[in-house]
């Protein structure tokens, strides 16, 4: 075992010759939660001591941590793209900034504009899984799933390196342009692409000859030629893609992706669903064409990159999965560990609580991977306690509003019976940290503890015509959340150092008595 690997797991396995070497302190993080639900505290202390242990600093790569097999000291594409959210709320902003971009310098045309699929501590392609550019291990969504993770991290962060690098625009535009027409992935090709395209020269020893341009996540399954998976990233880059463009003031080049990814989004949903079965394919064939994977398989793609259409085909969606989960509370664990946050996304809250203890039960098999630690921070922060960031896009607010207080933060409570009350407190929200406290679904306390007055879009399910804010009646406004679920919204600006309390009417009277 690694003296980093033994760290992680809480271990002080230190060899002799390594005590006198300084080494960088553990991250200490200051997200902390409250709550009078004792299993969710030990569920989120687990899962925030755990994903702590695995950051590192002071190596040749820069800050990061494991996103791999534990062990392999090592940060795969994928799996950064997966635990940015956990980072980031966690306070290790500078270990995801540094991850994304090491990636997104990796790009390159010998690699047909693939990066590296793995990196290790040293700033050098993985071992497992890199021999030279024509022979390397590499899953075709990793180049979308990277562009769409960068720009929520942008929306979270307020950094503006992630839309204004150079490195990191040579890296979105090479992606959405020269990447897509590479490897047969644009609207006019990928459905009729080959498996196998940009090999390289005749080697008979090499490794990865099968596994250079996976096109899905799905790497168990040879016999086919695009994953629902692959067509879900990409649209989610093409709508990034969109929104960064936007942001650095480029509308018409916004318009011309977002039409793009509106494009791709109609062709997911007309012709990848099974009208038959009421669900989507998972997979297109060279022989068979489109087709679906074992009854018992698992693929969320559409859902957790929002692809599928609000209505039949997103209920259906959500359908499967809630089924799924109710038969079978595990599934492998790299699937597994998004299941609360696409769950509480679509508003099943009681099964997305059930599968953050299922993934946090110290007898879960692999539960030390860790995706599974730092997606249950992120599906605590986004899905139970609900907090969103909004791009503010210029025209929908007004001048006087955004001269004052440019950032949204909205917050839409999804405690659970087992839950009466939560408070998730010092979450960094670009320039703020934020204390957000839930009682039931009924009241919120949203507190700027630090940095610039903030818009607060306090939300709670259900319609009510007003809400009460700071003990005044206020009108709220309508809302419509996939799939087709109504929320009651109202705007509060926090000042620096103060706190702002919204509930509904009548009902949080009856919340603190719970």
């Amino acid at each position: 075992m690694s003296t980093r690997l033994a760290a992680a797991a809480g271990l002080l396995l230190v060899p002799l010759t390594l005590l006198a070497v300084q080494r960088p302190p553990r991250f200490e993080s200051p997200l902390a939660l409250a709550s009078s639900d004792a299993k969710l505290i030990d569920a989120f202390s687990w899962a925030k001591g755990q994903a702590s242990a695995y950051a590192f600093e002071g190596d040749a790569v820069g800050p990061w941590f494991e996103a791999a097999l534990p062990g392999r000291e090592a940060f795969c594409m994928r799996d950064v793209s997966h635990q940015a959210m956990g980072g980031h709320a966690l306070g290790l902003q500078k270990h995801v900034a540094n991850m994304l971009g090491r990636f997104a310098g990796e790009i390159s045309d010998a690699r047909d504009w693939c990066s590296l699929w793995e990196i290790d501590r040293h700033g050098r392609p993985a071992r497992a899984d890199y021999r030279n550019d024509n022979d390397f291990w590499y899953n075709l969504p990793a180049n979308f799933d990277l562009l769409d993770a960068s720009y929520r991290m942008f929306l979270w962060s307020g950094d503006r390196a992630y839309i204004t690098d150079p490195v990191r625009l040579q890296f979105y535009g090479r992606t959405v342009d020269d990447y897509v027409a590479r490897w047969g992935l644009g609207l006019d090709a990928i459905m009729k692409r080959p498996r196998i395209m940009n090999r390289g020269p005749a080697d008979p020893d090499a490794k990865f000859a099968e596994a250079r341009g996976i096109p899905g996540y799905n790497e168990g399954d040879e016999d086919f030629v695009a994953g629902l998976d692959l067509l879900a990233a990409e649209h989610a880059a093409f709508q990034a893609y969109a929104r960064i463009q936007e942001a650095l003031g480029d509308f018409a080049a916004a318009r011309t992706w977002l039409a793009t990814a509106t494009e791709l989004k109609a062709l997911v949903n007309r012709t990848w669903w099974d009208e038959q079965t009421g669900r989507f394919y998972d997979r297109l064939t060279a022989r068979n064409g489109l087709a679906h994977r074992a009854p018992d398989s698992w693929n969320i793609g559409e859902l957790y990159w929002p692809v599928a259409s609000d209505g039949a085909h997103l209920r259906g969606a959500v359908e499967r999965l809630v089924a799924q989960v109710k038969q079978s509370a595990s599934a492998p664990i790299e699937e597994q560990s998004h299941h609360p946050e696409v769950l509480y996304r679509y508003g099943v809250p009681d099964l997305a609580y059930s599968q953050i203890m299922d993934l946090s039960r110290a007898d879960r098999a692999r539960r030390e991977y860790p995706e599974v630690s730092f997606s249950v921070i992120g599906a605590v922060v986004t899905g139970l306690m609900g907090v969103s960031v909004d791009p503010v896009v210029p025209g929908r607010e007004s001048e006087l509003l955004q001269y004052f207080a440019g950032d949204f933060v909205m917050t839409l409570p999804q405690l659970t019976q087992q839950t009466a009350w939560a408070e998730l407190q010092h979450l960094p929200v670009r320039a703020n940290d934020i204390t957000v406290r839930h009682t039931g679904q009924s009241a919120t306390v949203f507190t700027n503890n630090r940095g610039p007055a903030i818009v607060w879009r306090a939300a709670f399910p259900g319609r009510h015509g007003e809400l009460v804010v700071n003990g005044e009646r206020v009108r709220a406004a309508a809302e419509l959340r996939p799939p087709g679920r109504s929320v009651s919204v109202v705007r509060v600006v926090v000042a620096p150092g103060t706190s702002a309390k919204v509930e509904v009417p009548g009902a949080a009277a009856d919340a603190e008595k719970r």
